[in-house]
């Protein structure tokens, strides 16, 4: 497949670091650090889609040596053979994670598993409790984790009803909020924490495409161009129904990388898919962007994990 050659004008390749470093994420690393010793586990927040990225590589300085759960949420948007191969890769690093998914009201969300797994990590501390007589003490956890990746919703699923403000943005909870939960712990819900810069483009990209980096940071288009890229290596037959696109310019050979060119072209057939035509004949790329942006947010373009172990 190709396009005219002056398609690649269209197309940005920025290969400079990613640099995102708002006050407000400096002073929560400070209210955490501050925070710290009035809790007995951190809850660590990742979400299924792209659990590198959406993983804060400070966490362990940060959390200084206390207990981690890593609960790898939205695992319903997720892959699902990919979402067993990152809890099978936790437990070869002796780590403890569990999939959940905050939003789903079904049993098998795996939220009914988050306080038997405290009480395991916690068991010889909860041992000296019961020695001393404390039977009746409280568990203290700190949840953290990057913007938008459920943290509220973790947080209003736990206390069996709606104590956070939850909304589908990055930076919705600005202030530190002690919650008791309805399973016998006291919860310290943080703002959202990012780090001062991503070295590798993929990650930065990764962020955007699950909303954890504000939309008007990166420029959209440009993006999901390369989102589509993706779509078409790793989920072509997903991306071609969801689109209505024919597989013959979806599927690219698996040895050869989808060219920007190929990507923009199969990006300007959704926006003439969907009509998304201006006066003119050119397409409205930031309609055709947030579309596609919007749909792989919410699941509707099927289950998709943007990475995966041992990438």
């Amino acid at each position: 497949m190709s396009v005219e050659n002056n398609k690649n004008d269209n197309v940005k390749d920025n290969r400079n670091p990613i640099q995102w470093f708002p006050g407000h994420m400096a002073k929560t690393r400070r209210i955490i650090a501050e925070n710290l010793s009035q809790v007995d586990i951190v809850l660590e927040l990742l979400d299924a889609r792209a659990v590198v990225s959406s993983r804060n590589p400070d966490i362990k300085s940060i959390t200084a040596g206390k207990p981690v759960l890593t609960l790898i949420n939205k695992s319903d948007l997720a892959d699902g053979k990919i979402n067993r191969k990152w809890i099978e890769y936790y437990k070869r690093s002796g780590e403890n994670a569990l999939l959940i998914d905050c939003k789903s009201s079904d049993k098998s969300n795996g939220i009914k598993n988050i306080y038997p797994e405290i009480k395991n990590i916690l068991s010889e501390k909860l041992e000296k409790y019961r020695s001393r007589g404390m039977t009746g003490r409280r568990l203290r956890a700190m949840i953290l984790g990057i913007p938008n990746v459920g943290k509220s919703s973790l947080l209003n699923k736990l206390c069996g009803n709606v104590k956070a403000k939850v909304e589908d943005r990055p930076g919705v909870t600005l202030r530190k909020q002690w919650v008791s939960a309805n399973i016998g712990i006291d919860l310290l819900d943080m703002p959202g924490v990012l780090w001062p810069k991503f070295e590798s483009e993929t990650v930065g990209l990764n962020l955007a495409f699950i909303g954890s980096i504000k939309d008007d940071i990166l420029d959209n288009p440009e993006n999901v161009v390369k989102l589509c890229g993706f779509l078409r290596a790793k989920y072509p037959n997903e991306f071609a129904e969801r689109f209505k696109l024919d597989m013959a310019e979806v599927k690219s050979d698996e040895n050869i990388e989808p060219s920007s060119a190929d990507n923009y072209y199969i990006f300007q057939r959704i926006g003439q898919k969907r009509g998304y035509i201006m006066p003119g004949g050119e397409i409205d790329s930031e309609r055709c962007a947030k579309t596609i942006l919007t749909e792989f947010r919410a699941g509707k373009i099927g289950r998709i994990s943007l990475e995966e172990p041992g990438e």
